[in-house]
């Protein structure tokens, strides 16, 4: 039987909660999937949008854990980040890509296209494709329109540096599912 996710859930170090993410299911009223790829942000991170302290911007990054941080990208593109850890501590994942597995034709239309692999396949897309918007700042995960249940068994799981950041790049808080068609990038081979 599958667990949903409550807040204790993501009490832990960010990056330990983005490995155990890695294929749990997230949906967001009814769509979505399940999750294949995250990253890991924390206060002491200078990638972090926590790093400098709380601001208007990232103040639900430093409340409590099980709560969304949604952030607009360069604009245009709205992100979901699950806020990890104690309140005031400031660490999140941020969801990267998800295999599409419910209201895929939902997701089609608001992505403008038909092939699944790229519906949620970087932080952007996913949240275009599950309607993720300001409003879903500081929701809690535990509750409407949210949904997030653990992983049923062991994830293979494949770790590599971060993407689309400038600081801290060798640090490797890049998860994903192993041999997933729909990361947003492939991780490098040793």
């Amino acid at each position: 039987m599958s667990k949903r996710l409550h807040p204790a859930d993501f009490a832990g170090d960010s990056h330990e909660v983005a490995i155990a993410l890695i294929g749990a299911i997230l949906m967001v009223n009814g769509v979505g999937g399940r999750i294949v790829e995250t990253e890991a942000y924390d206060r002491q991170d200078p990638a972090s949008h926590s790093f400098a302290g709380p601001t208007a911007r990232n103040e639900a990054m430093f409340g409590p854990p099980g709560r969304a941080y949604v952030y607009r990208s360069y604009g245009i593109h709205w992100c979901l980040n699950f806020v990890c850890r104690e309140e005031g501590h400031g660490a999140g994942v941020l969801i990267r890509a998800i295999e599409p597995l419910f209201g895929i034709d939902v997701m089609r239309a608001r992505r403008g296209l038909a092939e699944p692999r790229l519906l949620c396949s970087g932080p952007g897309r996913v949240g275009q494709a599950l309607a993720i918007t300001r409003d879903l700042d500081g929701a809690r995960l535990d509750r409407a329109p949210f949904k997030v249940v653990a992983t049923t068994g062991q994830a293979a799981v494949e770790s590599g540096p971060r993407i689309g950041i400038s600081k801290a790049r060798e640090v490797h808080w890049r998860f994903g599912l192993a041999g997933s068609r729909y990361l947003s990038r492939p991780f490098a081979r040793s």
